[in-house]
C-alpha cells in the first residue's frame, strides 16, 4: 500500500495480499544510531506529555538507510502542518508497514490522530484472524481507534476489520454471556418458593426462575456498556500504555513482546466488568448476534409454563404433587414408610419378656431348692416390671412421633402445593418481564453500531 498523502483512502495500492505481520521484531537496537533513538525516546516522551515537539539536534536524522529517521521528521512535519510527502516516499520505501504504524501512533499520542491518512490504517494494521495472536501493534491501533484517536471513520475501520475477520461466530454465545457477567452471580429468587428450600431444588422449576434472572442481569449489563459516556477527551489516547510501548519497541529503546493472545481473548475481556468503555462499546457490536440469541434462549425458558405435576423430596420422603393437591399413593407411600421406620426403632419387644420369666424361675426354686430363691423372685420381678414400662413408654413416644411426622408430611405436601399455585402466577408475570427484557435487549443490540 502507498505511504504516498495523494494515494485514494479507499485504495490499497499494489500491495502484497499478505499484509507484513506487524508481530514482526523491530529490527536490533544496533541499526539505529544512538543518536537517533535518544532523540526519538525524547519525541514520544514529549508527546505523551503534551510537550511541543522538540527539535531533532544536527545529524540525527540523517541515516540514509534506516527507516526510523525519515519516518521521524515526516512525524514533526506533520504535527507542525508542514508538507510530508518526501520524507515519507523515503520511509515508506525502507520500511512501509513500520513508517504506517509509527505515524498512525505517533499522530494518535499527540492528539493528531485526524492528521492521518486513511490508507495508512490499513497498512498498519494488516488482518485480523481467529487462528493467529493479535499482535502489539494490532491491539494499540486498535485500543486508541476505539478511544476516538481517529474519529468515528477510525471505529468503523476497526469493526469492519472484526467483522472481516468472523470473529462474532468464533466465540459460543455461553462464553459471550459468561464473560459479561463476570464477577456478578445472579441471585435466582422466587417469594413463591423461598418458605420451601426443597422446591428451589427441583429442574422444572430451578431453570425458568434462572433463565429469568440471567435475562434480567445481561440487560442490566447491556444499558451499562450503552450507556451515554463523559466526552473522550476526558480519558486521551496519550494516556494508554499500549501505543507508547509500541512505539517505543519499534525505535529500539525497548524490546517488543511477542502476540500471545487470540482475538477472542481480547473481545472477551474487553465485554467484562471494568473493562475500558470504549473497547467494550467495540467488543458489544461484535458479540450482538451471539447475545440475541442468547438472550432468546433465555426469553423462552423464562416463558416456560408451569409443570403440571412434580416430584419432590419432603423431609426425604419423594411425594408428587400436582396443582389439585398431594397425590395420594406417593403421600401413602411416604407415611408407610414413616410408620415402618418407626416400627423398626422399637423392634424385639420379645426382649423385654426375657426379663419377665425369671420372677418365675425363681419362685419356683424357691419351692424346690430354697427359700431365699422367693426374695429373689420378688426383686426380679420389680426389675421386669420396670423394664415392661420403660418399653411401653417407649412405644408410646414413638408412636407419637410417627403421627407428628405423618402430620409434618402432609402439612409441608399441602404447603407445597399452596407455593406451586404462587408460582403459576409468578410464572405469568416472569414471562410477561421477560418479553420485555427482550425486547428493550433487542433495541440495545441494534444500536450497538451507533454506540462504538
Amino acid at each position: 500500500m502507498s505511504m504516498d498523502l495523494t494515494a485514494d483512502p479507499g485504495t490499497h495500492g499494489a500491495a502484497d495480499p499478505g499484509v507484513p505481520d506487524t508481530t514482526e521484531a523491530s529490527p536490533p537496537q544496533s541499526r539505529h544510531s544512538a543518536e537517533l533513538r535518544r532523540f526519538v525516546e525524547t519525541l514520544l516522551a514529549g508527546l505523551a506529555a503534551g510537550d511541543t515537539p522538540p527539535q531533532p539536534p544536527p545529524g540525527a536524522l540523517e541515516a540514509p538507510d534506516d527507516w526510523l529517521a525519515p519516518a521521524a521528521e515526516a512525524l514533526l512535519l506533520l504535527l507542525t502542518g508542514q508538507d510530508a510527502l518526501e520524507p515519507l516516499s523515503r520511509a515508506a520505501t525502507l520500511d512501509e508497514t513500520r513508517t504506517a504504524l509509527f505515524l498512525c501512533l505517533g499522530l494518535a499520542i499527540s492528539g493528531h490522530g485526524d492528521r492521518i491518512h486513511a490508507s495508512w490504517l490499513g497498512t498498519a494494521f494488516g488482518d485480523l484472524a481467529t487462528d493467529r495472536p493479535v499482535t502489539p501493534g494490532q491491539r494499540a491501533l486498535w485500543t486508541v481507534a476505539a478511544r476516538g484517536a481517529y474519529g468515528p471513520a477510525g471505529k468503523i475501520f476497526v469493526m469492519r476489520r472484526l467483522d472481516a475477520a468472523a470473529a462474532a461466530t468464533a466465540v459460543e454465545p455461553d462464553r459471550w454471556v459468561g464473560a459479561l457477567l463476570s464477577g456478578e452471580s445472579p441471585a435466582a429468587e422466587s417469594p413463591a418458593l423461598a418458605a420451601l428450600p426443597a422446591l428451589g431444588g427441583v429442574p422444572q422449576l430451578a431453570e425458568s426462575i434462572e433463565a429469568a434472572s440471567r435475562l434480567s442481569h445481561l440487560l442490566e449489563r447491556c444499558r451499562q456498556i450503552t450507556a451515554p459516556r463523559r466526552p473522550e477527551a476526558a480519558q486521551p489516547p496519550s494516556t494508554a500504555e499500549e501505543p507508547l510501548s509500541v512505539l517505543r519497541s519499534l525505535a529500539g529503546a525497548d524490546e517488543q513482546p511477542a502476540a500471545s493472545r487470540s482475538l477472542t481473548e481480547h473481545l472477551l475481556d474487553d465485554v467484562r466488568a471494568g473493562a475500558d468503555p470504549a473497547l467494550s462499546a467495540i467488543a458489544f457490536h461484535v458479540a450482538a448476534p451471539a447475545l440475541r440469541a442468547a438472550a432468546e434462549e433465555f426469553a423462552e425458558a423464562a416463558q416456560a409454563a408451569p409443570p403440571s405435576e412434580i416430584t419432590v423430596p419432603i423431609n426425604g420422603h419423594q411425594v408428587t404433587l400436582r396443582p389439585e393437591g398431594p397425590d395420594a399413593d406417593s403421600l401413602a407411600a411416604a407415611e408407610a414408610k414413616i410408620a415402618a421406620d418407626g416400627a423398626s426403632r422399637v423392634s424385639g419387644r420379645w426382649l423385654a419378656y426375657l426379663p419377665a420369666m425369671l420372677p418365675i424361675v425363681a419362685l419356683v426354686l424357691a419351692f424346690t431348692v430354697s427359700e431365699w430363691f422367693a426374695v429373689a423372685s420378688l426383686v426380679l420381678g420389680g426389675v421386669a416390671g420396670y423394664v415392661l414400662w420403660r418399653r411401653t413408654v417407649r412405644e408410646q413416644a414413638e408412636a407419637g412421633r410417627v403421627e407428628r411426622e405423618k402430620a409434618e408430611l402432609r402439612e409441608l405436601a399441602d404447603g407445597a402445593v399452596w407455593a406451586l399455585h404462587d408460582y403459576a402466577r409468578e410464572s405469568t408475570e416472569r414471562a410477561e418481564t421477560a418479553t420485555e427484557h427482550l425486547a428493550t435487549l433487542g433495541r440495545l443490540l441494534r444500536r450497538g453500531p451507533a454506540v462504538a
